[in-house]
C-alpha cells in the first residue's frame, strides 16, 4: 500500500532528517539525508546566481510514495533527466496537459506547470538517480526574440503568457547529456569554482533540451483537434485491451487513423511510442500486483499480458532497476 503525504508533510519529514556537512564555505551545496522511516538517500542542492538551482535525488524509497504538489502560480522553467527510477504523474483536469503520465529512466524532459495541483508517485524498492535544474523564466531574457524556439517557450521567456503550461518529453538522454551529467554529479571542484563548473554543465544541458525541441518542433505535423481525440480514445482502448492488445493497424482502424499519423501522433502527444505507452502500463500494473503475497511472479507476467515470465523479468529490471523478485520480497517487508 502506498503512503500519500502532502508536500508540506514531506518536507517536514527531511528537515528532521540529519544534514550532511556542506562541501565548501559558500553555501552552495546542501544535502539532506532521506529519513529512515521513509528510505534510504539524499537531496543534493546546489544554488547557483540568477535563481538558477540543481538538485541530485538518489535513493531508493522503503514504500511506494504518493506525494502531493500544489504549484504556485510563478512556476520555473524546470529540466530533469532520469538516470535511474521512474515517476508517475497525475494532473487531472488540466488543459494542454495529460492526465496520468510517466517519467522513465534514460529520459530527459522540459516543463513549466505553474498554478496546478498533481500528484507524483514513487515506486518502493526502486533505485532512483535523477538531475533537476530550476531557473526562473526571465534568467533567459536574451532567447525572447528567437523565432525558432517553439512558441510555449517563447511565450514565457517575454512574459506575454506567464501562465503559459507544457511538458515536453525530449526523448532518450542522449550520450553528450549522459556525459555532461556525469561530469556534473561528479564535480571535482569546491566553492566558487564548484558554482563556475556545475552553471556551466547545467547551461549546456540546457542548451541540448532546447536544440532537441527546436529540431522536434520543426518537424512535427501539427495535430488537429480531432487528432487528439483519436489518440486518447486509442490510448484508452491500449488501456482496456492491456492483456490482449490489438495490433497497431487494427487500433488506428478502430480510431479512425491511419498507422503513420497513430505512430508520429501518440510520441508527439504521450511522449512514447504506442508499444512503450502500453509496456508502461503493463509494468506500473505488475508493481502493484506484486505487493500480492498470494501470486507468483508468473501469475502476475500473466495477468498483466506476458506470456513469458523471462521477458516480463527483464523488462521489469530494465524499466525498475530491480528484478521482480527482490521488488516483492522488499515490499512486502
Amino acid at each position: 500500500m502506498a503512503l500519500f503525504l502532502k508536500a508540506a508533510e514531506f518536507t517536514q519529514l527531511c528537515q528532521q532528517g540529519q544534514m550532511e556537512p556542506s562541501s565548501n564555505q559558500t553555501g552552495l551545496d546542501h544535502a539532506t539525508l532521506l529519513p529512515k522511516s521513509l528510505g534510504q538517500g539524499t537531496y543534493r542542492q546546489l544554488h547557483l546566481r540568477g535563481g538558477l538551482t540543481i538538485e541530485i535525488r538518489e535513493g531508493v524509497l522503503e514504500q511506494t510514495l504518493r506525494i502531493e504538489q500544489i504549484h504556485e502560480p510563478i512556476f520555473p522553467l524546470t529540466s530533469k533527466f532520469f538516470l535511474s527510477g521512474s515517476a508517475r504523474v497525475e494532473t487531472p483536469g488540466i488543459r494542454g496537459i495529460q492526465p496520468d503520465y510517466i517519467e522513465r529512466k534514460g529520459f530527459n524532459y522540459l516543463y513549466h506547470l505553474p498554478d496546478l495541483e498533481e500528484i507524483e508517485e514513487w515506486h518502493g524498492g526502486e533505485v532512483i538517480h535523477l538531475v533537476m535544474i530550476y531557473a526562473n523564466t526571465d534568467y533567459f531574457h536574451f532567447l525572447r526574440d528567437d523565432p525558432a524556439l517553439p512558441n510555449p517557450l517563447r511565450s514565457i521567456f517575454q512574459g506575454t503568457k506567464s501562465q503559459q503550461r507544457f511538458h515536453q518529453s525530449l526523448g532518450p538522454i542522449s550520450p553528450n547529456m549522459e556525459q555532461l551529467l556525469q561530469q556534473l554529479v561528479d564535480c571535482p571542484y569546491t566553492g566558487a569554482t564548484q558554482a563556475l563548473y556545475v552553471e556551466s554543465k547545467a547551461l549546456e544541458l540546457l542548451t541540448l533540451q532546447l536544440e532537441t525541441w527546436k529540431q522536434q518542433y520543426l518537424q512535427a505535423p501539427t495535430l488537429r483537434k480531432d487528432d487528439i481525440e483519436r489518440l486518447h480514445h486509442a490510448r484508452d482502448l491500449l488501456i482496456q485491451q492491456s492483456e490482449n492488445p490489438p495490433l497497431l493497424i487494427e487500433l488506428a482502424h478502430q480510431v479512425g487513423l491511419n498507422d503513420r499519423k497513430l505512430k508520429q501522433g501518440f510520441r508527439q502527444l504521450f511522449g512514447t511510442t504506442v508499444f512503450g505507452y502500453l509496456q508502461d502500463y503493463r509494468l506500473g500494473q505488475a508493481k502493484q500486483l506484486l505487493a500480492d503475497a498470494s501470486l507468483s511472479i508468473a501469475a502476475v507476467a500473466m495477468s498483466v499480458g506476458y506470456r513469458n515470465p523471462e521477458a516480463f523479468s527483464t523488462a521489469f529490471r530494465r524499466k525498475f532497476s530491480v528484478s521482480p523478485k527482490a521488488y516483492q520480497l522488499n515490499i512486502r517487508g
